[in-house]
């Protein structure tokens, strides 16, 4: 059984960086994607990234200013948020493969 859990999230000003950060246990495969998902009030759980071995994935509103990077090593997976904006405020997602979810955190951004 996998296990997942993010941290990081915060209160920042727009135009500000934060750093998320998910730790996964249990059985964990490189050829498995670890991903970053969004859900803002209201509104529909988003893709914002995701990565496995040789393949990285953006959605269109963060590229250029998002960042995946995984450890394959550690099971970990973070993102790096530059230049945010008020629209980038929700809770953030870490998953695992296409049905394991961490219990997320909360970005906030200030305008």
């Amino acid at each position: 059984q996998v296990h997942l859990v993010e941290s990081g999230g915060g209160l920042v000003q727009a135009g500000g960086s934060l750093r998320l950060h998910c730790a996964a246990s249990g059985n964990i495969y490189d050829d498995v994607y670890l991903s970053w998902y969004r859900q803002a009030p209201g509104k529909q759980r988003e893709m914002v990234a995701e990565v496995q071995i040789g393949m990285t994935v953006y959605a269109e509103f963060v590229k250029d200013r998002f960042t995946i990077s995984r450890d394959y090593a550690e099971s970990t997976v973070d993102l790096e948020m530059n230049s945010l904006k008020p629209e980038d405020t929700a809770v953030y997602y870490c998953r695992y493969g296409a049905s394991t979810w961490g219990q997320g955190t909360q970005v906030t951004v200030s305008s």
